[in-house]
């Protein structure tokens, strides 16, 4: 009997993936990526605490991204002790493993042996962006399981039919994956070109199509109609040359960092890939699982054009659309590593499909199993060579012997105004005192709009003193290309107060936040006055 048949095989490998990831983020520490001091932990804490209409977006312009993926992460990290939150997060992380074993035997039927299942698990396990976000507060490495879950369900069968409940249940999981994170409406537009190729296409499309609007609908419906009814956009402040809302700029925000530079540049990214070259990411990691899928389709093809045949099975023809099309939309879109997850898993099912299929052609003219020998030492050596060349990137951690506790000096205890002059300052929203407000006036992608609505609560804030004053943060040792913006205190008639001592937050890279009291510019005996709200234009 196929292992993937036995009935202890898949809670095993479900167990197997929670512990594995469980023990993956306690080894290797406590996650401080940047956006988590950015936005991730800001967006948690704001859900949980009503204060999207209190602060003015200590995150800056992500502060406005569907807050609902963030919830989660926020709730166990600060809900459980060191490092059992991290523990419970990678456990969570760990199920896109199970996931990969539930497309893998799909795909292989019954070629899903003990050992292609094991190639197939272990090239996923050591995906160097999904490795990296084990334990972290990304989005991306949750948001992968619906999505692989729908393409299990999407590519069940052997013919060209899909059944309409599979369908409905595909639409609906990765249609809820891209209201939670718009990044993955790649996949979803990919998924709908592959139902392109089954027997019924328009009533494929129809059903899958209506099932990801009501996932995204009640994912990102509730914010999207926060948005629009706060500021004028279902996408505050994305696409604003569409929605025009007068507190954004009339630009689209398109982070072109990662774009390649042409099209023999955007070919060899896979190859970059292989030798560690990291144009698609802030830091450096190596992944040869894209060269290797290239490499054996063209193989296949060469393959099929010699021996004048199909050597792909429709169903198998479909995934490959799938995730080319996928891949070259997210090339186009953004090019950024990360949003790439869901592709990177599923290289290690394909990557163990395309050799079965490459040493059935080569056996003979018609489609037989091949010595389980030569099968399994080629699936064996690939996976091991794919594991040892690969590495993952990096977000900062902390080790769990020294986890991030900030303490605040004894001026900073009560309730305040937090100016925030920098960038990533976020996080400190959930730990300064209840009752705080914490006002974001360093941003420069969406700068607050003079007179606008965020404008008027910044004035409205500070027209109404706390008991703990007014505090400037920013980092002590700030880099040359990332300076506090000290300027910024003038358009609110404030200034740095210089009779009073700056305190010290650590923060948790091991450097520390300044905070520094602020006073009116005007002076003392005309504090009262510059700070009076400003009612004007909207």
């Amino acid at each position: 009997m196929p292992i993937a048949r036995k009935p202890l095989a898949t809670p095993l490998v479900i167990a197997g993936s929670v512990v594995a990831g469980a023990l993956y983020a306690y080894f290797i520490g406590e996650d401080i990526n940047w956006d988590w001091q950015n936005y991730h932990d800001y967006a948690g804490f704001a859900l949980v605490n009503g204060r999207f209409d209190v602060d003015v977006a200590p995150g800056g312009f992500q502060s406005f991204l569907n807050p609902l993926i963030y919830l989660l992460p926020y709730v166990v990290r600060h809900s459980l002790p060191a490092p059992w939150w991290g523990i419970a997060l990678g456990a969570l992380h760990g199920l896109n493993l199970a996931a990969v074993y539930w497309v893998t035997r799909v795909l292989l039927q019954r070629s899903a042996d003990a050992v292609t299942l094991g190639a197939a698990l272990l090239i996923a396990a050591l995906s160097p962006m999904a490795l990296s976000e084990v334990g972290t507060s990304f989005a991306d490495i949750v948001t992968t399981i619906p999505i692989l879950a729908a393409l299990a369900l999407m590519f069940e069968r052997d013919d060209n039919e899909v059944r309409a409940r599979h369908l409905l249940l595909a639409g609906l999981l990765i249609g809820a994956a891209t209201g939670l994170k718009l990044t993955n409406a790649t996949f979803l537009i990919g998924a709908g070109v592959s139902l392109l190729l089954v027997a019924q296409p328009l009533r494929a499309l129809v059903t899958f199509g209506a099932a990801s609007a009501a996932g995204v609908i009640v994912t990102a419906g509730p914010w999207a109609w926060k948005m629009a009814r706060d500021f004028g956009s279902p996408l505050f402040p994305f696409y604003n040359t569409i929605f025009r809302s007068p507190e954004a700029p009339l630009v689209s925000i398109v982070d072109t960092r990662f774009m390649p530079q042409g099209l023999l540049d955007a070919l060899a990214y896979p190859f970059y890939w292989v030798v560690g070259i990291h144009p698609s990411s802030e830091w450096s990691f190596r992944d040869p699982r894209f060269a290797i899928v290239i490499v054996l389709l063209i193989a296949l093809v060469a393959t099929g054009v010699v021996q004048r045949r199909e050597v792909l099975a429709l169903r198998e023809r479909r995934l490959i659309i799938f995730f080319w099309v996928s891949y070259v939309l997210w090339m186009l879109a953004f090019s950024i590593q990360r949003y790439l997850m869901p592709l990177e898993l599923l290289a290690a099912p394909l990557i163990v499909l395309l050799l079965i299929r490459l040493v059935e052609a080569w056996r003979g003219r018609t489609v037989a199993s091949p010595s389980p020998r030569v099968m399994q030492a080629v699936t064996i050596a690939t996976a091991l060579a794919i594991a040892l060349a690969s590495q993952p990137t990096d977000w900062m951690r902390r080790p769990w012997s020294d986890p991030y506790r900030p303490q605040l000096a004894e001026p900073l205890q009560q309730p305040a105004t937090f100016l925030l002059l920098q960038k990533p300052l976020g996080y400190v929203t959930s730990f300064v005192p209840r009752g705080s407000r914490v006002y974001q006036l360093s941003e420069l992608v969406v700068p607050i709009v003079p007179g606008g609505i965020l404008d008027r609560r910044v004035r409205d804030g500070l027209a109404a003193p706390l008991p703990g004053g007014i505090w400037a943060l920013y980092y002590a040792d700030s880099p040359a290309d990332n300076p506090p913006r000290l300027d910024v205190l003038g358009d609110y008639d404030l200034k740095l107060d210089g009779s009073r001592t700056c305190e010290r937050i650590q923060a948790a890279d091991g450097t520390d936040i300044m905070a520094c009291p602020v006073i009116s510019a005007a002076g003392p005996a005309a504090s009262t006055a510059g700070l009076k709200p400003d009612h004007g234009a909207n």
